[in-house]
């Protein structure tokens, strides 16, 4: 029996994240246990005039790949893939797991000898979405592993991912909407600042310039469910530490209090509780691995708690998120890198955001006029 909330959640992504236009090629990714939303995906697009392909495959290949490549395989840039994000007019990406601990033993300089080798399809794919020759969305599958990582029943989670994307409104589009006006009224405050700083109550006193780029207002197009507002920093400018709150995890891998320190800009300083090596691996990726490529807020109150899943927990509203890696070019942040590796700071506990010394959230409540 088909889910109502998946066709739901399928017409939203359809005709409002990406709006599909007639005759636009649009791809559709995931794993294998996503197929239904991947099928409810394909009927709408179709319906929209779209001419969808699909792009699903069975979680282990990447498995055998880290493990059983040469050097040569790992070093090899896939043409057709390639090919296909040059092509391509939407793209829409399911994230779901059958095990999200598949990849735990895993040679992490493997994997980021892999991900840097792929940095030119990325690259190509940040280009052309920041000309608007690319309208991309990305979105979880409720399945069991998820779950289990969010320490929920299938059906608890289920609510949860559903109601964080306000598909139990009677009117999903419009709520967004409505979010998105609201956003618009912080993002216009912040737009022509420069100083940039985070404090929070665990230690994390980071400060970068801004200056000359622009905030965005992330209102449920390129994530679902959505809610943040970003900018890049100026690359060489973050200055300070960063203590992040809750675990950071990165291609399946769990990485615990991870603490960064900046100087101009680049991390000189990094240490965790839990998967170091695997830190250090990934900061070593590439020139661009140990520099800020996003500084952001997060805005979605409908989302509570942590659940070892980066699209919900870093639009917790409350808390701020650094991204170590690539930069997305229409903020200005040319950073470019094999690495986009989101972590989180969760400002409730104590902290406060400000933009050229105004505070703009503190204890993880926005203030003033311009308040989210």
């Amino acid at each position: 029996m088909r889910d109502p909330r998946l066709t739901k959640l399928a017409e939203v992504l359809v005709n409002y994240s990406v709006g599909v236009k007639p005759g636009q090629l649009v791809r559709i990714s995931g794993p294998t246990v996503a197929e239904p939303l991947v099928v409810e995906i394909y009927r709408e697009v179709v319906r929209a005039g779209g001419n969808p392909m699909v792009r699903m495959g069975p979680e282990e290949v990447e498995e055998i790949l880290y493990k059983n490549a040469t050097e040569q395989q790992l070093d090899f840039l896939n043409p057709v893939a390639k090919f296909e994000i040059e092509t391509v007019d939407c793209s829409i990406g399911i994230w779901a797991d059958e095990n999200t601990k598949a990849l735990t033993h895993c040679d992490p300089k493997r994997m980021a000898r892999s991900a840097a080798a792929r940095r030119p399809i990325g690259d190509i794919f940040m280009r052309r979405a920041a000309e608007g020759k690319l309208r991309w969305s990305g979105t979880q599958f409720p399945c069991q592993a998820s779950a289990q990582d969010a320490d929920m029943s299938l059906a608890e989670y289920e609510d949860f991912v559903f109601a964080a994307g306000l598909l139990d409104q009677a009117d999903p589009v419009a709520a967004w909407k409505k979010i998105s006006q609201r956003q618009q009224r912080l993002v216009d405050f912040l737009n022509g600042k420069s100083d940039y700083h985070v404090v929070a109550a665990n230690g994390t006193d980071i400060r970068m310039s801004v200056a000359g780029h622009r905030w965005i207002n992330c209102d449920g197009h390129e994530n679902f469910p959505d809610g943040e507002v970003f900018t890049g920093p100026v690359v060489d400018s973050a200055s300070g530490v960063v203590h992040f709150s809750f675990p950071a995890v990165h291609g399946g891998r769990e990485v615990e209090n991870v603490r960064l320190k900046f100087r101009d800009g680049k991390v000189v300083d990094a240490s965790a509780d839990k998967g170091q090596d695997f830190l250090i691996s990934m900061l070593d990726m590439d020139a661009g691995s140990r520099l800020l490529g996003e500084c952001a807020i997060g805005t979605n109150y409908s989302i509570t708690r942590y659940t070892k899943n980066t699209l919900f927990d870093e639009k917790i509203g409350g808390t701020a998120h650094f991204a170590l890696g690539a930069g997305y070019p229409e903020t200005g942040n040319a950073n470019q890198s094999g690495l986009h590796w989101d972590m989180v700071v969760d400002m409730r506990g104590g902290g406060f955001v400000e933009i050229d010394g105004v505070k703009v959230s503190v204890d993880g409540k926005f203030v003033g006029e311009h308040a989210a």
